[in-house]
């Protein structure tokens, strides 16, 4: 019986081993790694992963693939002395340490997010498939499971518009151009650095549908920007619907906002997660922040906002989560304080500097936190895509474990890299999407190991 098992379970893992994702990664990294992992996907209650050893092959177990990847990384940074970071995704894997000892690591924290709006813009904005690809690999080995997903985000709106019967004209003057679409689905502005020719659209959908591919064959969940009540600023005229101005942002008129009063709201909304799911699919996560940095609420009923947003998407997938950004005064309490709890999570975009439960003296600071909801410890670090080795790693580190032991700990539901830009800097990242593996409190020095290999390996990419 016990032999009729163990052929079972083997049969079982080289199935598994053929189609993982895991499998890809490995081959992407060194051709012929593959082969010398065994990767075991195991039910559990929470988030994973094992490392061991079975005669000369190293075992990565985990209860998803995101969690192996994330064992796997753990491995060759650890264990290998390996370090994969935006400056190399390439290495030697042709002799690998054994693990002499098997290695447990488990988190209570489900969701570790990735990327702000900015982000696309600063750093992504014209990225192909091969570096596309290259990031979701390092979001899996980094244990990310919930990135922000707007690329093709324009496509829906370029649908939307033309069946609400605007001409491609007016579209092209409402939808941003490539470096500017982060402020455009914040609600920011509109128009600016477009239009856009109709081959960036064609492309834009083509790359998006790869990229989402690719996250759910990992077990991703993609953030999906959903509605926000965003139309142009002409809608009034040209529609007859019922808006408020939110004014202008940075000198940048900004897009008008459709008032939940509106009887077409829950139809504008209803077509524009139509188009969405036409063409990326359904998602669990939707991101939405209305009057972002400053926008004017003057006339909004905010409850009645929020309720409307959230209807619309809930009606769109019952299951879905608002996903919000917590920067400056937004969301506003009134817009989230009646939605029920589990159907909003909150990323609290500064933590590490401005943290918006932590600080009553800041300016930021909120009493109750966010409430009945979830919410996520996020690091910022970089405004503009500037470059630099900077950041006080001790400091994210207590603040982290600051939040878990507050009365707002109850709450928190993971961590999240937020910054406007990346590819640099890439330690202070490595830390955060540590921190929910690790458990209990820890001095910096205990990552000296990885610091100094990242070190090497950064001047070995410079110089070769």
């Amino acid at each position: 019986m016990k032999i009729v098992y163990s052929v079972c379970l083997w049969l079982v893992s080289c199935v598994l081993h053929a189609s993982s994702p895991i499998t890809g990664l490995l081959e992407r990294i060194d051709k012929g790694a593959s082969k010398r992992f065994i990767i075991e996907k195991e039910e559990a209650p929470k988030d994973f992963f094992e490392l061991d050893q079975r005669g000369d092959k190293v075992v990565i177990r985990g209860n998803n693939y995101v969690s192996i990847a994330t064992g796997l990384n753990w491995y060759l940074k650890y264990h290998a002395g390996i370090h994969l970071s935006w400056n190399g995704m390439k290495a030697d894997l042709s002799s690998l340490p054994p693990v002499t000892k098997p290695e447990r690591h488990e988190t209570d924290l489900p969701y570790r997010y990735d990327f702000n709006y900015c982000t696309y813009s600063y750093t992504m904005a014209f990225w192909d498939w091969e570096r596309w690809e290259q990031e979701i690999d390092w979001m899996a080995l980094h244990g990310i499971n919930l990135p922000l997903a707007m690329v093709g985000t324009d496509v829906v709106w370029y649908r939307v518009l033309q069946k609400l019967g605007y001409t491609e004209e007016e579209i092209g003057a409402f939808i941003a151009g490539p470096a500017f679409q982060a402020w455009w689905l914040m609600n920011n502005l509109e128009g600016w650095g477009g239009p856009n020719p109709e081959s960036w659209y064609d492309q834009r959908r083509n790359l998006q549908q790869k990229i989402l591919k690719r996250m759910r064959e990992y077990g991703i969940h993609p953030v999906l920007p959903g509605y926000s009540g965003m139309v142009p600023h002409d809608a009034k005229a040209k529609l007859g619907l019922d808006v408020s101005d939110p004014g202008q942002w940075n000198g940048y008129p900004r897009p008008a906002f459709l008032l939940p009063t509106d009887a077409r709201f829950a139809e504008i909304a209803a077509l524009y997660y139509k188009e969405m799911e036409r063409l990326y699919g359904k998602a669990n996560f939707y991101s939405m922040d209305p009057f972002h940095e400053g926008g004017n609420v003057a006339g909004v009923d905010l409850d009645a906002a929020g309720q409307a947003i959230m209807q619309a998407m809930k009606k769109h997938n019952p299951k879905a989560v608002w996903v919000a950004q917590a920067w400056q005064r937004c969301p506003y309490p009134a817009m989230i304080e009646n939605r029920k709890a589990g159907d909003m999570l909150v990323l609290d975009l500064f933590s590490e500097s401005r943290p918006q439960w932590g600080d009553p003296s800041s300016s930021w600071y909120r009493q109750e936190g966010f409430g009945q909801h979830g919410w996520l410890y996020c690091m910022l670090l970089n405004y503009g895509g500037n470059v630099g080795l900077h950041g006080k790693m001790q400091h994210v580190i207590d603040g982290f474990y600051q939040a878990k032991s507050s009365r707002f700990g109850e709450t928190l539901r993971g961590v999240g890299m937020t910054p406007e830009g990346i590819e640099n800097n890439p330690v202070m990242f490595e830390l955060l999407t540590e921190l929910p593996w690790r458990p209990s409190h820890f001095q910096r020095q205990y990552l000296q190991p990885v610091i100094t290999q990242y070190f090497v390996s950064y001047k070995s990419e410079i110089w070769a």
